[in-house]
């Protein structure tokens, strides 16, 4: 569960070195790109996909300790949320962020015209639906700049297959890569991985993970709204469409079922797994509403996961570990503050309570910045893109075996053929979705047992 990382280049290199003024004269000399004029060691930035995650991203690339850095170019494929965006971050970050109209680029090709403001060195952050990350990420790899992209980076496995084939040449071009996995940088879930992976619970017996909540983000949407297109809409509420984002599985039980393989320190073989819908209203989505996986690793422990969108139920949203010497809270209470613990009994009781993260919790949020900023600066190996994409493929793996009612393993959801979007790199707003609604405004929807080959029929 290593990542694979690389080498230099002559803009790193500058970058932490900070440069000299003949350096830095040079450097600006070189530059044929406006943006520059007056840089040093300033590493700029393009927002890909201008959402409340990438805006969120924006703001905490903007407030690393290790800067200065830059917002200069964004693109999205819907000018609202472009300006939307730039509204709130420009008056958050008045003298960070830069965008003139000019470097306000919108359109499925945008994203081009906001890379190729960039030079070697900075920062592309990729956070549409997931369906685009590997377009994206081809043109940043070609380009040669860095890359922030959200989770998950991998929807089915053909592009998973093409992911782990762009990882090798982004390692080869030395390219910094961050995915938005952050509760890999929490401190707090360092400290407690590492005593597990040090024994202090012995043998690892069962670990548990849950994300159960009331309806989250858009994953259960309704029908088109008159004078949308489908393919505007599938878009705009991207959590409820396999293609666009992998679903609700993917995009919110990711962070539990990663947690749950880092505990383990495995990637598991093979899952099993049920789900249903409930309630739906004139709900036309292609979620579950309930998920309940049963993943195995190659030494038979077991992770169970379980996720629900249904209001007026009991909320949970942690991962738990219980071993042959005690158990651990890994995660409570969403994302932050993790609150990681060690207990000696199974019961998760005060009076048994043996360790806890003594200090005050950095925002892993903040963190993963802090530490793609500080890999730049000092050219250090840092590549996250083939861990993100096992992350991503383990969870369709659950995801599968939930929507076919089969078992799934690593390699069948690796080698799966169904690619939910294939032309995705061709989309343009006035043409056809991937996914069209049937005569009564219907979607596809996963049916286990009856359609076991596929995840849906088209």
């Amino acid at each position: 569960m290593s990542n694979k990382n690389v080498n230099t280049s002559n803009r790193r290199h500058f970058l932490k070195q900070t440069g000299t003024i003949a350096a830095a004269s040079t450097l600006v000399a070189a530059s044929q790109t406006p943006v520059h004029a007056a840089e040093d060691n300033t590493i700029q930035l393009a927002l890909v996909g201008c959402g409340g995650r990438g805006t969120g991203a924006v703001m905490n690339a903007l407030s690393v300790r290790n800067g200065p850095t830059k917002l200069v170019a964004m693109a999205d494929v819907f000018e609202d949320r472009l300006k939307i965006s730039h509204r709130s971050l420009s008056t958050q970050k008045v003298n960070e962020v830069v965008v003139p109209e000019d470097r306000k680029f919108i359109g499925f090709d945008a994203y081009k015209k906001a890379i190729d403001c960039l030079k070697p060195g900075d920062v592309a952050i990729f956070a549409t639906p997931p369906a685009f990350r590997w377009v994206h990420f081809t043109y940043a790899i070609e380009k040669g700049v860095n890359v922030f992209m959200e989770k998950p980076v991998t929807v089915d496995g053909p592009t998973s297959r093409r992911m782990f084939e762009l990882a090798k040449k982004s390692q080869a071009k030395n390219l910094k890569v961050a995915v938005g996995l952050m509760c890999r940088h929490c401190k707090a879930r360092q400290a407690l991985a590492d005593k597990i992976h040090n024994g202090d619970l012995g043998d690892i017996l069962i670990l548990r993970a849950y994300r159960m909540a009331g309806p989250t983000g858009s994953a259960a949407t309704g029908p088109a709204p008159k004078g949308m297109s489908e393919l505007e809409w599938q878009i705009r509420r991207f959590h409820a469409f396999l293609w666009a984002s992998g679903g609700a599985v993917s995009d919110f039980l990711i962070h539990n079922i990663d947690e749950g393989c880092w505990a383990k320190g495995a990637w598991p073989v093979k899952a099993i797994a049920s789900g249903g819908r409930h309630y739906r209203a004139d709900t036309v989505d292609q979620n579950f509403d309930t998920y309940s996986i049963e993943y195995t690793f190659g030494d038979g422990t077991k992770l169970l996961v379980n996720g629900r969108t249904i209001p007026g139920c009991k909320s949970d949203f942690a991962t738990y570990v219980h071993g042959t010497k005690g158990s651990a809270i890994f995660s409570t209470r969403g994302h932050i503050p993790a609150k990681s613990r060690v207990f000696k009994g199974q019961n998760f009781v005060k009076d048994d309570l043996v360790w806890h993260y003594p200090n005050r919790e950095p925002n892993p949020y903040q963190e993963e910045w802090e530490d793609l900023i500080q890999a730049i600066r000092d050219d250090a190996d840092y590549n996250e893109v083939e861990r993100g994409v096992q992350a991503s493929l383990v969870t369709s793996m659950g995801r599968m075996a939930a929507h076919t009612g089969q078992e799934i393993t690593y390699d069948q959801m690796l080698n799966c053929e169904h690619e939910f979007a294939p032309n995705v790199d061709k989309l343009k707003l006035d043409g056809p979705a991937p996914l069209l609604a049937d005569n009564n405004g219907k979607y596809p929807i996963p049916l286990p047992g009856l359609v076991a080959d596929v995840e849906y029929e088209t």
